[in-house]
């Protein structure tokens, strides 16, 4: 489903001639149908798919590893109510170890520095069902520049808090058990390579 969606978003981009962007939009179409028996509506979607223009690329989450005492800081999306490593998208033109540090400061209210990148990921549609395109996460290990958070944003976090390895609570499927693994490990060794797919 993701691939045909790209496919007509590429072939809409560059298709020149009135049967071809036809064709594309069809599958576009066709796309959206497949994607609807994941749970969302075919015109919903279908209005999501239309919206994404340009040659299909995938998009990037960024994600950052805060530890105290061994322990990571999680944040609880209130979205699905489940725990995450807090982070987001990373916006055009920016760094993304700029976008980790934005993004743990307004989910999480800790302002930090990334210091090493952990891990990049492909984050495959099974542990996002809801989201219907292609992305990437890019992990980082960052360290906090405070001891205390400022605030974070309530409308989207209900909760945050540090857990220890043995301890974690439910997580989200923004981040998986393993993915974390792999941040605790970066701890431990900070002369670990990066992690990839």
């Amino acid at each position: 489903m993701r691939r045909l969606q790209a496919i007509a978003q590429s072939g809409l981009t560059y298709a020149r001639h009135p049967f071809d962007q036809e064709r594309f939009e069809a599958v576009r179409d066709v796309a959206a149908q497949m994607a609807a028996t994941a749970g969302e509506e075919a015109d919903e979607l279908l209005a999501r798919f239309t919206a994404e223009a340009g040659h299909a690329t995938p998009k990037v989450d960024v994600r950052g590893a805060v530890f105290r005492d061994g322990r990571v800081l999680l944040v609880r999306g209130l979205d699905d109510g489940l725990w995450t490593l807090p982070g987001g998208w990373a916006e055009v033109g920016e760094p993304p170890s700029l976008a980790v540090t934005k993004e743990v400061a307004e989910e999480a209210g800790y302002r930090t520095r990334a210091e090493k990148l952990i891990g990049l990921y492909d984050r495959d549609v099974r542990h996002r069902a809801r989201f219907p395109f292609h992305s990437y996460a890019i992990h980082f290990l960052c360290d906090p520049l405070a001891d205390e958070p400022g605030p974070f944003d309530a409308a989207e976090i209900g909760e945050v808090g540090f857990f220890a390895e043995d301890a974690l609570p439910e997580l989200s499927r923004r981040v998986t058990p393993e993915r974390l693994a792999h941040a605790f490990a970066h701890l431990r060794d900070p002369a670990r390579p990066a992690d990839f797919d």
